[in-house]
């Protein structure tokens, strides 16, 4: 191993698993040396300074690197983050994914859509850079996310209107395609989180009280788009289909992500 990598390797060995310490090395590597993966092995670099001293204290801390080095890679996108934004995650690639595979087909018909709870920007972004003839909106209430999901949308040349709504009220126009990832975690499961995610991700993107946890879920079946495309919590899975075909959503399928888990819902009116 790089002696740089194994350096950095070490000191992250008491806070996280051998693989994810090795990972975050190499990224830690990479970001502050300026060099790829490849010419740091042909350059047995071991140099341990200043820079790479105060970033391992924050890791050490369990603050995400992604907000250490202020963006993340994502589906093929760099996306800058902070802590007004998620991180993007992988099952949220696969909500894009699966929107692309079962909609696409029916493209003529998707525009105007609206990514609802938009954070990063990430689930418009990819959606447009897949169909650039789609008409797409995105609104979330934290205008600190929106500054950075208008300046991912800007970095990654998508044309994106993008503005400031609860989506717990009233929204105008319609729309022919909602699409979310809202906030979906009960307070009682904040138990079984990863510390990392508590500290520094913004928890009003996260959580639902345990006494209404569908709340968000009510609110996007209100706006009746014919197609209605989400995130879910996969213990809430039946519940969520259920308050989609109370709706009017009578053709309503729940889709697994990478790990068998119920993640995903389509609703289509009939």
């Amino acid at each position: 191993m790089n002696p740089l990598i194994r350096e950095i390797k070490d000191q992250l060995l008491p806070a996280y698993s051998p693989d994810e310490a090795e990972a975050l090395a190499w990224w830690v590597a990479e970001e502050c040396t300026g060099l790829t993966r490849t010419q740091l092995l042909l350059n047995n670099l071991s140099t341990f300074n200043f820079q790479f001293s105060t970033i391992i204290d924050r890791l050490l801390r369990h603050e995400p690197i992604q907000y250490i080095f202020g963006y993340t890679l994502w589906r093929g996108l760099r996306l800058s983050v902070t802590p007004a934004t998620l991180i993007p995650r992988p099952e949220t690639a696969e909500l894009v994914d699966l929107v692309l595979e079962k909609l696409s087909p029916i493209t003529n018909h998707l525009s105007p859509i609206i990514d609802a709870c938009t954070g990063s920007g990430c689930i418009a972004i990819a959606l447009k850079q897949a169909h650039p003839e789609w008409q797409i909106d995105a609104c979330d209430l934290s205008e600190e996310a929106l500054q950075i999901a208008r300046q991912n949308a800007l970095d990654n040349d998508t044309d994106i209107r993008f503005f400031c709504h609860d989506i717990l009220s009233p929204l105008s126009p319609k729309y022919s395609l909602v699409v979310s990832n809202p906030p979906y975690v009960k307070q009682s499961e904040r138990r079984d989180m990863e510390q990392r995610v508590l500290d520094y991700e913004p928890a009003s993107a996260l959580f639902v009280p345990d006494d209404d946890p569908l709340i968000f879920y009510r609110a996007l079946v209100a706006l009746q788009a014919p197609i209605l495309a989400v995130e879910i919590n996969e213990a809430l899975s039946l519940e969520t289909a259920q308050l989609f075909r109370d709706n009017r959503y009578t053709d309503t399928q729940i889709f697994p992500d990478s790990y068998g888990k119920p993640r995903f819902i389509i609703g289509r009116m009939a």
